[in-house]
């Protein structure tokens, strides 16, 4: 089902005369593109919707023709109605609310007197092919700009250069950073979300990103070490060990419609398995990707639908060791999005299912 047919449904389900979308991420879910100028918004400067029959974009006469030549690659221009208005004379709300006027029923996904609010979640999975194929680029170039960085660092950079670092890399490539996480030996330890500080990194670095383009989301870790503790190998396949068997999980899930709480419910028999107990109850697990950092995070008894094809991000932890990667999950195969070929891995085996997956290894520095 294309998106327009998703819409479609959306509207007659809902009783609905249209649907629209402001936020950045589902703008580009439908559109390809974006629509941010001042990422400190919820909503970007214009706005776009579907009736059953038209697209139509509302934005700003400083905005209309920048968007509609370089923002909306998915859509057809000849089609597309465009709605332009004059930047002092109202706000983006306010035009919509025009253009819809009083008497439809519509939705957005902002706070809008006068519309029901839509949930864009469900509308964005599965993801479609060409969504597909946009995310294999985003998670090759991701962990390639992640990887160039992690060979060069030493442990005497701080948790703030390297975070600089990456964000320069990220950007090079046209990809955005909304989650930069640098955690050396000693911060990896105490905390599960790491953020950069001026401490140095170390023995070791743990070293973790949500990048962002076009709408799609990718999330990676890697481990680089000079002087590792005796530790890290250890805890560090444990975690990998429980990734892969989230997702061997996931893909159980999305052929026999079981749940977020199903998969949730393996991934803390894998932690008992591998022998860290309770461990999941420090940091959350991760869950489904695509047009967020995460659609949804799972949590026991979760009861959001498990789809296929879709992306996840799982990211178990064990105290100082996490492994994290993205991977589009289908009925008949498990493909890491966020890998390049260039960074050494090892083989794991999920716990009690029948998958062996390579996930990076620790990569080994000179101090």
């Amino acid at each position: 089902m294309d998106k327009r047919e998703r819409l479609e449904a959306y509207l007659e389900s809902h009783d609905l005369d249209s649907v629209w979308f402001a936020r950045p991420n589902s703008f580009a879910w439908l559109t390809g593109g974006t629509n941010v100028v001042d990422r400190e918004g919820d909503s970007g400067v214009a706005a776009v919707g579907y009736d059953g029959t038209d697209v139509t974009l509302v934005a700003n006469n400083i905005e209309a023709d920048r968007i509609v030549s370089e923002e909306v690659p998915d859509l057809d221009v000849d089609e597309l109605v465009v709605e332009d208005f004059p930047w002092h004379a109202s706000s983006l709300d306010e035009a919509v609310a025009e253009h819809v006027g009083s008497d439809e029923r519509a939705a957005i996904d902002i706070a809008l007197s006068g519309f029901e609010r839509v949930d864009p979640t469900p509308l964005r999975q599965p993801l479609t092919e060409r969504d597909r194929e946009r995310y294999r680029e985003l998670g090759r170039q991701t962990a390639a700009a992640v990887e160039a960085v992690c060979r060069e660092l030493q442990s005497g950079d701080t948790e703030h250069e390297v975070a600089s670092a990456l964000r320069v890399a990220l950007s090079a490539r046209d990809i955005e950073a909304p989650v930069v996480l640098v955690g050396g030996a000693t911060r990896a330890q105490q905390y599960r979300h790491y953020t950069p500080t001026e401490a140095e990194l170390g023995e070791y670095a743990l070293v973790s990103v949500t990048a962002e383009r076009a709408g799609l989301h990718a999330s990676c870790t890697r481990t680089v070490a000079f002087d590792p503790p005796a530790w890290l190998e250890e805890r560090h396949e444990a975690a990998a060990r429980v990734e892969a068997t989230a997702l061997a999980a996931t893909q159980d899930a999305a052929t026999s419609s079981d749940s977020a709480g199903d998969v949730f419910t393996a991934i803390q028999q894998a932690y008992d398995a591998v022998g860290y107990e309770g461990e999941w109850e420090h940091h959350h697990q991760g869950g489904a990707a695509g047009f967020a950092g995460r659609e949804w995070i799972a949590t026991p008894d979760h009861d959001a639908p498990v789809e296929a094809p879709m992306a996840y991000a799982w990211n178990p932890t064990v105290q100082g060791a996490k492994s994290e990667g993205t991977a589009l999950v289908t009925d008949d195969d498990i493909e890491v999005l966020t890998a390049t070929g260039r960074w050494p891995t090892t083989s794991v085996s999920a716990v009690d299912r029948d998958l062996e997956l390579e996930r990076p290894a620790v990569l080994e520095l000179e101090p």
